[in-house]
Formats: C-alpha cells, sequence, structure tokens
C-alpha cells in the first residue's frame, strides 16, 4: 500500500515501465496531481485546500518505511504532488500552467531557488517532501502574478 500512495497511484512508475529509467516520473505525477487539482477548482478553494492537506498527510505516511531503503527514488513522486497541489491552490487553468512550470522548475533546478535546495537537505520522509512544498511556494507565487495580469 504504502509504494501504491508514495507512486502517486503508479504514475511514478509510469516511465519506468515504458523505458525502464525513472527520469521524468516526477514531472508525470506532477501532470496528474495538476488535472486533480484543476479539476477541484470546480467545487471550490477548500476543495484543493483539503486534497492538499490530504496529500501531504499521505506522502508522508507512505513515504517514511520506503525512505531507509529507496531514500528519494525517481518513483516517488507524491511528494511532486503535494507540491502541485500547494503551487495551484485557488488558480484557473491558465495561471495554474504558469505555477506549474514554476514549480518543476524549482523543483528540477534547486540551486537557482533560494530555499528548495536547503529544504531537500531535512532529513526523513519529511526532507522529500520539503523541497517540493517549498518549490510549489515558488510556483504559486507565479501562477498569482498571472492570474493578476
Amino acid at each position: 500500500m504504502h509504494k501504491l500512495i508514495a507512486s502517486w497511484f503508479g504514475t511514478g512508475l509510469i516511465v519506468r515501465g515504458l523505458a525502464g529509467i525513472d527520469a521524468g516520473s516526477g514531472t508525470i505525477g506532477s501532470a496528474f496531481a495538476l488535472g486533480l487539482s484543476v479539476w477541484l477548482t470546480t467545487i471550490g478553494v477548500w476543495a484543493q485546500v483539503t486534497a492538499g492537506v490530504v496529500v501531504v498527510g499521505l506522502a508522508l505516511w507512505s513515504i517514511a518505511p520506503l525512505v531507509d531503503d529507496e531514500g528519494d527514488a525517481g518513483w516517488i513522486v507524491i511528494d511532486e504532488a503535494a507540491g502541485t497541489f500547494l503551487a495551484t491552490i485557488g488558480l484557473a487553468l491558465g495561471p495554474a500552467l504558469a505555477a506549474f512550470a514554476v514549480f518543476r522548475l524549482a523543483d528540477i533546478y534547486k540551486k537557482a531557488f533560494p530555499g528548495v535546495g536547503r529544504a531537500e537537505g531535512v532529513a526523513g520522509a519529511a526532507g522529500i517532501i520539503a523541497d517540493d512544498l517549498v518549490a510549489g511556494v515558488y510556483g504559486l507565487a507565479a501562477g498569482l502574478i498571472v492570474a493578476a495580469l
């Protein structure tokens, strides 16, 4: 059950199944989370917030027993899902796409975004998730700027 949830219900295993590698798995998992988050805007911002909190809780729960053996394995993408939910809270599709792009850039190029790399240094499951949440803040800021324009 932990592996299923940590892989964001299998989305983190798609690239491995197709190409035998994990590169790009975070973006695939994030894209699925983006679709769900944008759909939740039709219900309301509280649906997105609730889903985001649930995903962070599930991430901590599902990653904790895996971290000693797997570390921050490429197929573990629920942390990217959590960051995506944070990055897109309250945003319509256009601004959410901008937020998603900035979130992924911040997550991939951690050293270029202050605080992201440092958050990754936190020990255990919290560290695996923390960098994505900090990257999500960058994404949300960008999305809010796009929405304001």
